[in-house]
């Protein structure tokens, strides 16, 4: 069975950094893409970055461009997002995601198959 499961969310003020990671198990695909989406209340699921297993392109949305970063650590099985100088409307659940079928850039939800269970992001004023 795959699994996805993020952690490394939580509280942080304005200005702050979070690393989520993502541990991917239960697959054995060499062609696949991991996807970061996040969501706060009252608004729709919004694919904030990606990255591809064949050739590591990276894909990243215009609200966090030059602020976060998608790395992966293919011997621990784990996709990392890394976020820096947060802003109170980074505030939202995240989450991974992954596409077993292909790599690539990809940032829709309805281009994932599999999805972790969320973690929660607050930034404070």
């Amino acid at each position: 069975e795959v699994q996805l499961v993020e952690s490394g969310g939580g509280l942080v003020q304005a200005g702050g950094s979070l690393r989520l990671s993502c541990a991917v198990s239960g697959f054995t695909s060499e062609d696949y893409t991991i996807g970061w989406f996040r969501q706060a209340p009252g608004r729709e699921r919004e694919g904030i970055s990606c990255i591809g297993s064949s050739d590591g392109s990276t894909y990243y949305a215009d609200s966090v461009k030059g602020r976060f970063t998608i790395s992966s650590d293919n011997g621990k099985n784990t996709v990392y997002l890394q976020m820096n100088s947060l802003e109170p409307e980074d505030t939202a659940v995240y989450y991974c995601a992954a596409d077993l079928r292909s790599s690539g850039v990809k940032s829709l939800a309805n281009e994932y198959e599999i999805w972790g269970q969320g973690t929660q992001v607050t930034v404070s004023s």
